[in-house]
């Protein structure tokens, strides 16, 4: 069975850092993982403006934001300006493409996306994909071929966008297994592997959960295969800010464990390659929550119409 490594890399010390220290793991452990980078600036300080949103001063409290990301970070975009991570950090991206792991692109800017994305217009929506899109392009020397959205946001446009940017496919929300998703009954063509695992943040400070035995919780819940018919393996989403730095250790617990019950440890490509010789529901997608994250995600629904065989539709 597949379980594939989703790492997403907001910020710019995450790229310089902990994108190094995960490299180190994933060779450790034989594993392979998809990187998604944030190309543009850095403001993670700007998060602030999420001190309303239901549940964030929960989230804050139980995963410690400052001792994640530390305090430089956290004033970028407010009292310190936004770095380019893109042109700051690019030689470490292409790093990880030369040591034969999948990159794609998660975002432009982290924040403004995740802040701004809900209401936003097709040309609002456009420019930010569109930018994202340039400067992996500018740092690859080719086009990303995948996407994940920064903290799970998409709307109508941003999965329209999803086949005319031509990837050939995406993990932007969370759900059970592969799916081609309908928004509001429109059809998106752009095969979806969404999360679906909860991840450490979701998980620590929560029904006695801590650092210390995060681990043991989510193996135990990886321990048995899904009854879904359409399972076709797990996807587990870690940061670079938190595995890649103060969750190390945990996360290497985590690829032991996952070893020692069977799972090959892989990168999204191979997982979405396993999927050639299927037929993929097609699915409702929309905007729900999700235990332990605040606000709305892009969530899988119930099976919409009869499945598709993905070859075909290619």
């Amino acid at each position: 069975m597949l379980l594939a490594l989703k790492i997403d890399v907001d910020t710019l010390r995450g790229t310089r850092e902990g994108v190094p220290r995960l490299l180190e793991v994933l060779r450790r452990h034989d594993a392979g993982a998809t990187f998604l980078f944030s190309v543009g600036p850095d403001h993670t300080g700007r998060a602030i403006r999420r001190v309303f949103r239901p549940g964030f001063f929960e989230k804050v409290q139980r995963t410690s934001v400052v001792r994640h990301y530390g305090i430089k970070t956290l004033l970028y975009g407010t009292l310190l300006p936004g770095p380019d991570i893109g042109r700051q950090a690019g030689d470490v991206m292409r790093r990880v493409r030369d040591d034969g792991f999948e990159v794609g692109v998660h975002a432009w800017d982290h924040v403004k996306w995740q802040d701004g994305l809900d209401g936003a217009c097709a040309e609002w929506t456009g420019k930010q994909m569109g930018q994202a899109c340039e400067r992996f392009t500018d740092i690859f020397k080719e086009p990303p071929r995948t996407h994940g959205a920064a903290g799970w946001q998409m709307n109508v446009h941003a999965m329209r966008l999803t086949q005319a940017l031509g990837f050939d496919y995406c993990s932007d929300g969370r759900g059970t297994h592969p799916h081609l998703p309908v928004w509001n009954a429109e059809l998106i063509r752009c095969p979806q592997l969404p999360t679906t695992l909860p991840t450490l943040d979701e998980l620590i400070g929560t029904a006695g959960i801590t650092e210390d035995n995060v681990a043991d919780s989510l193996l135990a819940s990886t321990a048995s295969l899904s009854a879904n018919p359409g399972f076709a393996g797990h996807v587990f989403t870690l940061h670079a800010e938190l595995e890649g730095m103060r969750l190390t250790a945990v996360f290497e617990r985590l690829l032991e464990g996952w070893k020692a019950q069977g799972y090959q440890l892989v990168p999204m490509r191979t997982l979405y390659d396993s999927l050639q010789a299927l037929v993929l529901p097609r699915c409702e997608v929309q905007l729900g929550a999700v235990p332990g994250r605040s606000g709305k995600l892009l969530t899988q629904g119930g099976e919409f119409l009869a499945g598709v065989d993905l070859a075909a539709a290619a």
